[in-house]
């Protein structure tokens, strides 16, 4: 039976999805034009949150589901802000620092500001500040803490005081307590990070930094290609594509001129390669994965109020397909027959 079940198997090809590797999708755009976004991802949805419309910080929370290609609007956050960091612990959305109050930058501010989002009740809660008000910077996720590192700071009334920060800070979210680690050798600010098996990759404008939790040590990577600012990255894990890490557009040498390069870090290698470039040039976007696809969504494309509600998928390189689920059980009843005829058959001829 079972060679009978192989052949039965082996007769028909499906088509599993229409993924083609290194390839872009323009897919539906948000219901909110903004910059300097946070995005996250929960039970395979995707939450952007916060961010600027070039007049006001934004509290908007919106939800996009990939299988149904729709977006919805979920409760605001408490706190309108951009530029903002964000990372997913436990299932919950935790929003941290970022910049507040009005565009105008004399009405305006970093702030250390921590909320948490339950997407399962659509609520927020207020959580312990980070101890040092930063904005431009990231959130990643290793082990059971929340890292920011370095972005921008002051130590007065904003803009005339600010400067980089080389802060790593450190959040607990099973104690809600703040704790610091190793700074990192070179601030910087409008980096793009993402985590790699358990390393932190901090991807500035020049040069890539990577903080290992467990020794509480930096070591230096190879630079990108090309050097780009406010730029946006995601990592495949390894599971339907190779492991790398993406980083989509940003800005040409603080140029406004956005760029719409696709950027591929190999972690283990330490090289870098170029993907096809992005459909909408800009930055200041988020970046979600999904099942090992990455979602590039928002930011500007240009000076002025050039906000983009765009959303992009890109497929890596590498890529393989899910097996989808729902065709499993019509394949086994079409076998499970087709082994039944064939029985039937034989028992006729003998």
């Amino acid at each position: 039976m079972l060679l009978i079940l192989c052949f039965v198997f082996s007769t028909f090809s499906f088509p599993l999805v229409n993924a083609t590797e290194d390839s872009w999708v323009t897919l539906e755009p948000m219901p909110t034009a903004r910059s300097g976004l946070g995005v996250a991802v929960v039970d395979g949805k995707i939450y952007a949150i916060g961010g600027s419309n070039g007049t006001h910080r934004l509290d908007v929370n919106e939800v996009y589901d990939p299988a149904t290609d729709t977006w919805t609007a979920q409760k605001p956050m408490p706190t309108a802000r951009s530029s903002h960091a964000t990372a997913v612990y436990q299932n919950k959305i935790y929003v941290i620092g970022g910049v507040i109050g009005e565009s105008d930058p004399g009405s305006s501010g970093y702030t250390g500001v921590n909320e948490v989002y339950d997407p399962v009740t659509d609520t927020w809660e207020t959580m312990e500040s980070m101890p040092t008000a930063s904005a431009n910077l990231d959130a990643n996720v290793a082990g059971d803490k929340i890292y920011l590192i370095c972005g921008l700071k002051y130590s007065g009334i904003p803009p005339t005081f600010t400067q980089y920060a080389d802060e790593n800070q450190v959040y607990d979210p099973s104690t809600d307590s703040w704790s610091t680690r190793m700074p990192i050798p070179i601030g910087n600010w409008g980096y793009a990070s993402a985590v790699v098996d358990n390393k932190i990759h901090v991807i500035g404008v020049d040069l890539t930094q990577i903080y290992d939790p467990e020794t509480d040590m930096w070591a230096s990577g190879t630079s990108s290609p090309m050097l780009v600012f406010s730029a946006a990255a995601g990592a495949t894990v390894g599971g339907l594509a190779p492991k790398r890490i993406y980083v989509f557009g940003g800005m040409y040498e603080y140029s406004n001129i956005a760029s719409n390069l696709t950027q591929v870090y190999d972690p283990e290698a330490d090289t870098w390669t170029t993907g096809t470039p992005m459909p909408t040039p800009r930055w200041g976007l988020g970046v979600a994965v999904v099942n090992d696809e990455l979602y590039a969504i928002g930011g500007k494309t240009g000076e002025g109020d050039n906000f983009s509600a765009v959303n992009e998928k890109y497929t890596p390189y590498g890529y393989i397909p899910e097996f989808p689920s729902w065709i499993v059980l019509p394949l086994f009843v079409f076998a499970t027959l087709a082994v039944i005829v064939y029985r039937k058959k034989l028992h006729v001829v003998t």
